[in-house]
């Protein structure tokens, strides 16, 4: 009787692996239907919940079309429009050399560089900051580990709140914007720095002291430019004769955003970070050795040549405003790239929030024609306008201005405020 079973058991056995193989290919055809859904394969568009977990876990789960949702109209992308670029169309910024800036014999000369940088092109390049390259190095080494912790460590801190002092997102509001951008960010509220480290991630390993001693550097260094700039408008800088330098010394805002720019599978088709402006003073921007701001200059979008060690620092609308225009608060953009991701921190630097900002009285001569070119404004005012105003081309700057005709070069500011 055992031999005739046997065959019949194997018979079974057959059967049942017959019938588990077709189980088991439903069951991955299944998969796949889900993930080409979930991937936006062929003509599909990515579900809104795939779209939230951001561009990072786009890229990782290997992706070779751009979800519709980034796709950015004709006119709006990298390589539309007469204000284009072209791999040649790069543009080395002007260098403020805060070793020479120390020299009491060479501080002039250093002034004139800085202020011609701000009226000229509001960018420059610090170099010999004095900032040990073991922080920064460090600072964009945990950057990047906190973008490689799995999803779910990262989406402990995604939050629908602007003001929260930790927070993970996508794009700039992905829960708003129309087109969403390829980027990653966490923000991180650096001031007062010794209440608000504790709220930072935990993860990866040292990042809460990596970032912390990052943020104090930076904060230094922008009050040292923050005096020189003062100093070249001609207006008095010394902390202790009060004014905005003595405000900023008793309290200040800052702000620090880390960028990820995963590669993109369609790059032509999207931007890292729309044409915009900053809301501050000044933003230090840290990046690594992939290139990828873009400056507006004379018509054209120029890519900034970084180098290595360097500070990228760029004047805020709130800066522009203290100068009544001397300054200029200039559109910048991030492009992406096919084959490598890019790491950048931001810092921005500027009054209390609580605080208005109205043209220094200075700079403000009715009868020696320096009329009053801005209101004033505070952040209060910006939310609102962002509040009220169209997701695309917000121009609060030149909504603050009362002088048209003699307007700023950011006359035709996009300003995606870069804190949130």
């Amino acid at each position: 009787m055992s031999l005739v079973a046997a065959p019949m058991a194997i018979v079974d056995l057959a059967n049942s692996a017959d019938q588990l193989q077709q189980a088991m290919e439903v069951e991955e055809e299944a998969k796949a239907e889900q993930q080409q859904q979930e991937l936006g394969a062929g003509e599909q568009e990515l579900s809104y919940s795939i779209l939230m977990k951001g561009v990072r876990h786009l890229s990782d789960s290997g992706i070779t079309r751009l979800p519709d949702r980034y796709v950015l109209p004709a006119p709006d992308r990298p390589g539309a429009g007469l204000a284009t670029t072209t791999s040649t169309s790069r543009v080395k910024l002007p260098v403020v050399d805060l070793s020479r800036l120390r020299d009491p014999s060479q501080r002039a000369a250093v002034l004139q560089t800085l202020d011609a940088a701000c009226r000229g092109y509001g960018f420059f390049q610090v170099v010999n900051h004095g900032v040990d390259g073991a922080v920064i190095a460090g600072m964009l080494d945990v950057a990047r580990r906190f973008f490689e912790l799995p999803l779910p460590e990262r989406a402990r801190y995604m939050s629908p709140d602007v003001r929260a002092a930790v927070r993970y997102g996508t794009s700039f509001n992905q829960a708003k914007d129309a087109v969403l951008c390829w980027r990653d960010f966490l923000k991180l509220a650096c001031h007062p720095l010794r209440d608000v480290v504790a709220s930072w991630p935990r993860e990866p390993a040292g990042l809460r002291d990596v970032a912390s001693g990052y943020a104090a550097a930076s904060h230094g260094l922008f009050m040292e430019l923050m005096e020189a700039a003062l100093q070249a408008l001609g207006i008095a800088a010394a902390a202790a004769d009060g004014g905005v330098l003595g405000e900023l010394a008793a309290g200040s805002s800052h702000m620090m955003t880390v960028n990820c720019y995963p590669a993109c599978p369609q790059p032509e088709l999207t931007l890292g970070m729309p044409a915009h402006s900053d809301y501050g003073l000044f933003t230090f921007v840290l990046q690594d050795h992939v290139e990828g701001l873009q400056v507006m200059h004379g018509g054209r979008w120029l890519t900034v040549d970084p180098i290595p060690g360097s500070f990228v620092v760029n004047v805020g609308d709130h800066l522009e405003i203290y100068s009544n225009g001397a300054y200029k608060s200039v559109l910048h953009r991030v492009r992406v790239n096919s084959t490598r991701p890019r790491i950048s921190v931001a810092s921005f630097h500027s009054l209390p929030a609580e605080r208005v900002v109205g043209p220094a009285p200075e700079l403000v001569d009715e009868a020696a024609g320096k009329p009053r070119r801005y209101m004033d404004t505070d952040f209060a005012t910006f939310l609102a306008y962002l509040a009220s105003a169209d997701g695309k081309d917000k121009t609060f700057l030149q909504s603050r201005m009362l002088l048209h005709g003699a307007a700023s070069s950011s006359s035709s500011i996009h300003t995606y405020h870069a804190h949130i």
